[in-house]
């Protein structure tokens, strides 16, 4: 059954992040919202603040939260550490381990859900990703310890939920987007600077879109469906769209030409089935060409085409 978030106390990690700010902001108007991070963005935390949310700066690589309460309703685990140069002592601690602990920590919450991704699946051309696929070393050509280190932090997510019986949702993102950007976004600045785009030469190059509004919406679902052993669930739309397509609708958005470049040093298609998440009642209503709109016209009103 879909949880009601309102008058609720959550944590939210990693809440300066492109997926997760404008959810702790959304959550903030109805419910006691605290967020941890490094904080190292300074106008993020501002930010934050003025909307009411609770920040605390921390490591969570350290397992030290005790600046944080223990009596969390729901905790939405949103952090991921990337290193710049490959690193998968470091990122396996301050990914898999601090899950681990975190979830140890706030062993008391009614629910947990752990955000990992679609990039754990194993490539497979234009298959469309069931939670039942075969999982794999996706992003290993643009980011050598994601997929790995993604997959063993929900390992350890599960073993956690099991041991410490906490109701857990592990949650695989596959292609957000919104007004606080995502990765169309970034394709929109490299048109605009005439950066050619990379796109798999097994093309086209098919994700599958979530706008963040649907993501909020399907929250509440998601964190009802949580239970021991951990629940898995695609977090996706419906669409799948290809880069092909959606740089071609910003290009008669804004005029601006995208310069295509297939390569195999680049990302395969990561199409996903939403199929479970909408047997919980999820059904996506931002349609992504009006989101593409919508953020443009967020992030870059004067880019716009008159119409």
């Amino acid at each position: 059954m879909p949880l009601e978030l309102r008058d609720a106390k959550i944590l939210v990690t990693g809440p300066t992040g492109q997926v997760a700010l404008p959810l702790a902001l959304s959550l903030a108007r109805d419910n006691q919202v605290w967020g941890v991070a490094r904080f190292s963005d300074a106008k993020a935390r501002t930010r934050l603040e003025g909307a009411g949310v609770k920040c605390v700066a921390a490591d969570l690589a350290t397992g030290d939260f005790s600046a944080l309460p223990r009596d969390f309703d729901f905790v939405l685990n949103f952090a991921v550490v990337r290193s710049a140069t490959p690193d998968f002592d470091g990122d396996l601690r301050a990914n898999a381990e601090a899950a681990g602990l975190l979830l140890s920590y706030c062993r008391r919450a009614r629910a947990f859900l752990h955000c990992s991704t679609t990039g754990v699946y194993q490539a497979d051309g234009h298959n469309v990703f069931r939670e039942d696929s075969p999982l794999g070393d996706n992003h290993r050509v643009m980011a050598p310890t994601y997929s790995i280190v993604k997959i063993a932090t929900e390992a350890v997510v599960r073993y956690a939920a099991r041991e410490f019986g906490v109701p857990t949702v592990i949650a695989r993102l596959d292609t957000p987007y919104g007004d606080n950007g995502g990765w169309p976004w970034y394709h929109l600045l490299m048109m605009r600077g005439g950066v050619p785009i990379p796109v798999h030469v097994d093309r086209p190059s098919q994700y599958t879109l979530i706008h963040e509004d649907d993501m909020l919406a399907s929250l509440p679902l998601l964190l009802g469906a949580a239970s021991v052993p951990a629940a898995i669930f695609n977090w996706c739309g419906v669409e799948h769209v290809s880069i092909e397509d959606w740089t071609a609708w910003l290009g008669e958005l804004t005029g601006l030409e995208a310069k295509l470049a297939p390569t195999q040093a680049t990302l395969e298609s990561v199409m996903a089935d939403s199929s479970k998440l909408r047997k919980l009642g999820f059904e996506p209503r931002v349609h992504w060409r009006d989101g593409f709109r919508r953020m443009v016209a967020a992030r870059a009103p004067e880019l716009l085409r008159a119409r």
